[in-house]
């Protein structure tokens, strides 16, 4: 029953979120030899050697992006829209430059990303999403087994996926690694999967080959577990960290 309970949750997810094709299908995930993780197209490398303008990037993240990840970055904890707040400036701009070229498939995302209208926006909008705080009340894991899968889900995070996204969720901007700490737990869910089953194509080809292991029931207790991240002790390195109006509230 429990299995079975995970199992019919993460299908539907699967079944609901899944992206449809991206404009360019050149490049496929793992399997291809002509996949080079994160080989920096033009855009993508002058976006990053750009300082971004964080009162230039509220302005296009109002005009671009706020209907759907809202004013505050949070996005939906349906999972349908990531939350962005926080987010290292480097994984923002390489996950829009992954979805302009075509890398990444997103068709509801692409026609905005596409809005932005040079490397420097993209530096901007970067920038601008790194100084709002990380919300706390994040879309969790709520079935009645929750305790549970999140005990389970720790110890696989542990075992193989904290020493690249840190025991806290806080990643690596060096490394392109984004903070999960804060994240929802349905959004979580169905990257893992698109990843595991190669309809997310940009994905480091390690995750790919230590993702693929896992089953339904698996992921879905990892990103249970991911979710609940937020709660963690942390040791940020770089502002803004944690809202501190939901920090009262806990």
């Amino acid at each position: 029953m429990y299995r079975g309970l995970i199992v019919v949750v993460t299908l539907s997810l699967a079944a609901t979120l899944s992206p449809a094709a991206p404009p360019d299908e050149r490049v496929t995930i793992g399997g291809s030899k002509d996949y080079k993780w994160n080989e920096r197209s033009a855009e993508m490398a002058e976006a990053l050697r750009l300082r971004g303008d964080v009162q230039a990037g509220q302005e296009d993240y109002k005009a671009y992006c706020e209907a759907c990840h809202l004013p505050n970055g949070r996005g939906n904890p349906h999972g349908s829209i990531p939350q962005l707040a926080g987010q290292h400036p480097t994984v923002v701009i390489k996950q829009l430059a992954d979805i302009r070229s075509g890398l990444r498939s997103n068709p509801t995302m692409y026609p905005f990303a596409m809005k932005l209208r040079d490397a420097q926006a993209m530096a901007n909008v970067a920038a601008y999403l790194a100084t709002l705080c990380v919300p706390r009340d994040s879309g969790k894991y709520e079935g009645p087994n929750a305790a549970k899968l999140v005990a389970s889900g720790k110890v696989l995070y542990n075992r193989e996926c904290a020493q690249c996204h840190q025991p806290n969720g806080d990643g690596a901007a060096e490394k392109f690694y984004p903070v999960l700490a804060g994240q929802h737990y349905r959004y979580l869910l169905q990257q893992m999967v698109d990843i595991r089953d190669g309809r997310r194509r940009n994905s480091h080809p390690d995750m790919v080959r230590v993702i693929a292991r896992y089953d339904d029931a698996q992921l879905v207790a990892i990103a249970a577990y991911q979710a609940m991240l937020v709660t963690q002790q942390r040791q940020w390195t770089v502002q803004p960290g944690f809202c501190k109006e939901a920090a009262e509230r806990l």
